[in-house]
């Protein structure tokens, strides 16, 4: 591999300017009915709920996040084309992390629920290591960002209680299926390991896993969540991850090759996982092996590709073409919605032991 200058990196203003233009796939920051969370009774999961959080606050990564080794050097070295999508994923992951923090750091605050109060501590320790050792791994790479910076860069968008639920169960669960599939991988295919950041991954995705059981906790507490109209809202937010999550990752196929990894199969293997883990609190699950899911998810990805296209353009080109691919996203959303589901019967227990 040919090494390349400083020069070629990205500065940190073009960078933070990367963060602060907010597109349909950035992560998110987000605000909620803190008196609508206060009311969260977590008695009818006591017995599991006291079973995790002994496990959390044991905190069994304590020291996993600490600094052993600089990574200077390292993320200059790849090729362009791999190194410029590795720092967009590098950024969003710090993104989201940071996001998850702030989000939870401030529930913590604000409920007046202990129960809730103690799991969002828990919760916010966690992400802040997360965020804060991406953070220190770009500075290595000479792209210091600051974490309050993010405060200021995002919007912040409100969602009701239960929406929060669904979506943030379901960012930690894929968060552990996406980490713990590159692990396995590069467990076998270690010539693949690109940067030593992967090596963290196995406890970094427990960690996920364990915050998605949790928010699955939360959910089986109030049997209505899973119930009536919030069936329709289940199936919305799975579509909504799983589609993200594709077109993202389709944003990075330089990433992807350099890990060994063909993004499609990466992608589903990753839905799999994330479809088995979810059978402990839905009552249903996506089909995402049938035909019509797939050619609707390819025709989301297409959208996606286009309306990122449109972004690029100025003028009339630039509204008209993101109004062609936003109506196309729309169409292949609906059509993932009408691929019919698999009814699921969850189980008595909802905690699921990481046997992945």
């Amino acid at each position: 591999m040919t090494a390349i200058t400083f020069g070629d990196m990205p500065t940190t203003d073009v960078v933070k300017r990367q963060i602060h233009d907010e597109t349909i796939l950035s992560p998110r920051f987000y605000t909620t009915d803190f008196a609508a969370l206060d009311r969260i009774d977590v008695e009818p999961v006591r017995a599991e709920w006291e079973t995790l959080l002994a496990e959390m606050e044991a905190d069994p990564n304590r020291l996993h996040f600490r600094r052993r080794e600089k990574f200077t050097g390292i993320v200059e070295a790849l090729e362009p084309d791999v190194r410029e999508e590795f720092i967009d994923f590098m950024i969003s992951s710090m993104t989201s992390e940071f996001s998850g923090c702030i989000f939870y750091s401030e529930i913590a605050r604000r409920t007046k629920n202990p129960e809730l109060r103690r799991l969002m501590k828990l919760l916010t320790r966690d992400e802040s290591r997360h965020a804060g050792f991406i953070r220190d791994s770009l500075k290595d790479a000479g792209l210091p960002i600051s974490l309050s910076f993010l405060t200021k860069a995002k919007k912040y968008h409100h969602f009701q209680p239960k929406f929060i639920l669904y979506a943030t169960y379901l960012s930690e669960k894929i968060g552990y299926a996406r980490y713990i599939i590159i692990c396995r991988h590069l467990e076998q295919n270690p010539e693949h390991r690109f940067h030593p950041i992967f090596e963290r991954f196995e406890e970094w995705c427990n960690d996920e896993y364990r915050h998605g059981e949790a928010l699955a906790l939360l959910i089986r507490a109030d049997p209505s969540l899973t119930r009536g109209i919030n069936r329709l809202w289940i199936r919305f937010f799975l579509i909504s991850v799983y589609a993200t999550m594709y077109c993202r990752d389709h944003m990075r196929p330089a990433m992807h090759r350099a890990m060994g990894l063909d993004i499609t199969d990466y992608d589903y293997r990753v839905f799999e996982t994330c479809t088995a883990i979810s059978r402990q609190i839905f009552p249903i699950l996506l089909d995402t092996d049938s035909p019509r899911f797939r050619r609707a998810m390819e025709a989301m990805r297409r959208a996606s590709v286009q309306l990122e296209a449109a972004r690029q353009q100025n003028g009339i080109r630039r509204i008209l073409g993101r109004a062609v691919a936003s109506v196309k996203a729309g169409w292949a959303f609906a059509r993932l919605y009408l691929v019919p589901t698999i009814e699921n019967s969850v189980p008595g227990k909802v905690l699921l032991p990481p046997s992945w």
